[in-house]
């Protein structure tokens, strides 16, 4: 059975569902008119928001998913394939009293500069605009934390089976900077690491020293 493209088959093996691209988990108004069209239209079942502020819909017939597409006329947000899958972002000094940094902001420019990008792995960012870390920036691949002095990198989490804390590159950084690092990092990565491994896993192996050593 050949999937159709931006579509994940489900237990069942009959139905599928499809994740659009929604950047830094950011909707519009006209975003949810077109959603609730196209549910309503093809009758999808479910309708959710995934832990990485995404909507996936869920449940329709293969002979659905390229109408569907078509319709929505939205980027795939790819949940399958080796790439970066999301940016997760809080609010940061868009709306929130706590807020130090632009998350928000920055979300969105890390999805626009990395989205299609491949990878050896799924990536997954995490950014938060104050050390609270409601972007969960400890337990992503990259993580990026916004404090009073600029930003601090961190590589190497993640929240599956095996819970890992990731380890901090670099503090103190301006956005630029930290963008700059990141890009960097994730040169070296793709270059040094084995297929399907993911950052976890690269960083446990290499080390954070000899990762600090390499590319600082």
């Amino acid at each position: 059975m050949t999937t159709p493209d931006g579509a994940i088959l489900q237990r069942d093996k009959k139905t599928y569902a499809i994740v659009p691209r929604t950047p830094a988990g950011m909707l519009t108004p006209d975003v949810l008119e077109t959603i609730a069209y196209v549910c309503r239209k093809y009758e999808v079942p479910i309708i959710k928001i995934t832990s990485g502020q995404r909507m996936a819909l869920v449940g329709m017939k293969e002979e659905q998913v390229e109408p569907i597409w078509e319709e929505l006329k939205w980027k795939v947000g790819r949940a399958t394939e080796l790439c970066v899958h999301y940016v997760q972002a809080c609010p940061g000094t868009a709306v929130c009293k706590l807020g130090v940094q632009d998350s928000l902001g920055f979300g969105l420019e890390i999805e626009e500069a990395m989205y299609g990008k491949p990878f050896p792995a799924k990536v997954k960012f995490g950014i938060s605009g104050c050390p609270m870390c409601c972007g969960e920036s400890r337990v992503r691949d990259i993580g990026l934390i916004g404090t009073k002095k600029g930003w601090e990198v961190i590589v190497g989490g993640n929240s599956g089976p095996r819970p890992r804390i990731g380890d901090t590159l670099a503090k103190d950084l301006t956005q630029e900077e930290a963008q700059a690092l990141v890009e960097k990092f994730l040169d070296y990565y793709r270059e040094n690491s084995g297929k399907r491994v993911r950052i976890s896993k690269f960083v446990e192996k290499e080390g954070i020293d000899a990762i600090k050593e390499a590319i600082l």
